[in-house]
């Protein structure tokens, strides 16, 4: 499968953006800076696909009738009412581009699978200003009289990343690997992130505009 589009930042591309980040902060710091900014404007859609892949030639998918929950490495599946109206949105998303939903165990030329991403990872870090503990401190040049603040050598950190995922995988053309198993390639995928998901009403928002998006799947031209 051809790898995915992935974008990529110039030099010039990223000063851009800080210029912007700078500027922005410097915004916030007015007076009702974000007072008008809409609830709806802070989620983020991104939505990608191999563009070597006519979706004409897909006429079925099956859909799971619950959401996976990934944490790292580990995967639960969950029923609540936030995923079953993912699975409600995306079904009948699917159904309007043309596709039809098989029954649970029936043969399918695509597998989709609604994502609840948890993952959480800790690193390790040194502290750039460690090496200058000394300059402040024990006799080094222009010590301060045994002023010695205490600069750990390295310390640690955790980032948690949390979105809503959506996949499709192609079932129809899946040649056995090395092992037997079917390899199983991506076709589509989507994400949603900035302000969680909280509501079915977010639900049906954030599942709309990814289709919407995405005129290119489609089971009929």
């Amino acid at each position: 499968m051809n790898t995915l589009h992935q974008f990529r930042l110039e030099k010039g591309g990223l000063w851009a953006i800080l210029l912007l980040i700078i500027s922005g902060a410097l915004t916030a710091c007015q007076d009702n800076a974000i007072n008008d900014l809409n609830p709806a404007d802070s989620p983020v859609y991104i939505t990608n696909y191999d563009r070597s892949v006519n979706f004409a030639q897909y006429k079925t998918f099956s859909l799971p009738d619950s959401v996976v929950i990934q944490s790292n490495d580990s995967y639960a599946a969950v029923k609540n009412s936030i995923s079953d109206q993912f699975v409600t949105d995306v079904a009948a998303g699917l159904a309007a581009k043309g596709f039809q939903r098989v029954s649970k165990g029936d043969s399918a030329d695509l597998g989709v699978v609604i994502l609840r991403v948890n993952n959480r990872y800790t690193g390790i870090a040194s502290n750039p200003y460690s090496y200058y503990s000394n300059y402040w401190g024990f006799g080094g040049l222009g010590g301060l009289g045994g002023y010695n603040p205490y600069y750990p050598s390295y310390y640690t950190y955790q980032v948690t990343d949390q979105y809503w995922e959506i996949q499709i995988v192609d079932l129809k053309n899946a040649p056995p690997n090395s092992s037997g198993q079917q390899q199983l390639n991506v076709l589509y995928d989507a994400t949603i992130r900035g302000t969680d998901v909280t509501d079915t009403q977010a639900v049906t928002t954030a599942v709309t505009s990814i289709f919407n998006q995405s005129p290119y799947l489609q089971a009929t031209r």
